[in-house]
């Protein structure tokens, strides 16, 4: 379908060079954009970048930190400077750490904020002066299952997540208007390489299974096509939603 082609497109994806983030990018990629991975490791963007460009796509080099808004408005100029626009953000850094809450420190408990959500905050205000004087964006934050729900020892990355949720939605109120339309997609559980032994070795683990009623942990590349919706003209008039991608966790109430 030509609305959810995405050539011509100029898209960031922060924290784009693993996992999720990296999936988004290559998705954007494949629907034609020409995407720019950010995150902090220059060699992770490197290679990042060349994944990109072998699937026939333009791509930069640039190395920022969500924290920094000196990093973010350095890679907004390079990108300027490169491709003249910006019509796709994707906010994909983020944190999580398990703690009784009563143990969290106050260090932990800013450092999560921080990247999740003031970083989300900071990235979408930077990026998105650009939008708003096009007249044109697509802002896609990423929430989690964590934006609806409670999860067990996980105090702050929920506060973060369900704060993502609401400035997704007071943003679009604020852009939309002005052109820029502001959603989010919430993934349920997605098998990385970070996660497979707490996934397949723990009671949480089989806790997250079987409360998805699809069976089965998700492939991070199951996340691009609702990326690419968000990202294109097919989603012209979607704005201030949260799409979740989670093989029904959410609908789940008994399974068995």
């Amino acid at each position: 379908m030509k609305e959810l082609a995405l050539t011509g497109r100029v898209a960031v994806v922060i924290g784009g060079t693993s996992g999720i983030g990296l999936a988004l990018a290559q998705g954007l990629a494949s629907a034609g954009a020409d995407v720019v991975p950010v995150s902090r490791r220059l060699a992770m963007v490197q290679q990042a970048a060349a994944s990109i460009e072998a699937l026939g796509r333009k791509s930069l080099r640039l190395s920022a930190d969500a924290l920094d808004r000196g990093s973010l408005e350095q890679a907004l100029a390079a990108t300027m400077a490169a491709f003249s626009r910006v019509d796709i953000l994707v906010n994909c850094a983020g944190i999580t750490k398990r703690t009784p809450t009563l143990d969290v420190s106050d260090a932990e408990w800013d450092a999560i904020i921080a990247t999740n959500l003031t970083g989300t905050f900071r990235a979408s205000q930077v990026f998105g002066r650009v939008m708003l004087e096009q007249g044109y964006g697509r802002i896609i934050n990423i929430a989690s299952l964590a934006s609806f729900v409670g999860l067990h020892e996980v105090a702050a990355y929920t506060a973060s997540k369900s704060g993502v949720a609401g400035l997704t939605r007071a943003l679009a109120v604020e852009w939309g208007p002005r052109g820029v339309t502001v959603n989010a997609i919430a993934p349920g559980v997605f098998r990385t390489a970070l996660n497979s032994t707490l996934l397949d070795q723990t009671g949480r683990g089989q806790e997250f299974l079987t409360r998805t009623p699809l069976r089965r942990f998700g492939d991070v590349r199951e996340l691009a096509p609702a990326c690419v919706f968000l990202a294109s003209e097919g989603s012209s008039f979607v704005n201030g939603e949260i799409l979740t991608v989670d093989g029904g966790f959410l609908a789940s109430g008994v399974n068995q």
